[in-house]
């Protein structure tokens, strides 16, 4: 490879790490002294009616928050639930009164614990796209975020 060969191989790699940090850094969001990192979301079968949305969130503020709820453009509803294991038998609900963010603290919105549900799924969710919605906090209000979609039974983490 020539020396102008390398030089130029160089500056591809790095511009492209550049545009990989930007992409990253897209999905972050704040409303008031709370932060929303990496909304997403799992493409969904035909005919469901329901989805799960998962996220980071982080609170900056000096007094708790709690994230109550929401709307989508693909749901009309979106309730933050609690999964547990009773028995060997799965069972979701509402999280009554909202989830509570601490001073200070981070909550993850994961698979299999604290997550949001589409409530009145309009249409099926498909890897690749992006969900509009806007989620509602206690005192932060209301903020846009967006929610990737990755694929059905994606792991936490980019896919």
């Amino acid at each position: 490879m020539t020396e102008n060969a390398k030089r130029v191989t160089i500056l591809l790699l790095a511009g492209f790490m550049g545009l990989s940090a930007t992409a990253a850094y897209a999905r972050d969001y704040k409303v008031g002294s709370v932060v929303i990192a990496d909304p997403w979301s799992r493409a969904t079968p035909k005919g469901a009616k329901v989805a799960a949305g998962y996220m980071k969130i982080t609170n900056n503020g000096a007094t708790p928050d709690r994230l109550i709820g929401g709307s989508a453009d693909v749901a009309p509803k979106l309730e933050v639930h609690d999964m547990t294991m009773d028995r060997g038998v799965m069972m979701m609900r509402p999280v009554k009164g909202g989830l509570e963010i601490k001073p200070g603290e981070t909550v993850e919105l994961k698979p299999d614990s604290y997550h949001l549900m589409f409530l009145g799924l309009q249409r099926p969710l498909a890897k690749g796209e992006d969900v509009k919605a806007t989620l509602e906090f206690e005192k932060a209000g209301k903020g846009d975020v967006t929610f990737e979609v990755r694929a059905v039974g994606a792991p936490m983490g980019k896919m």
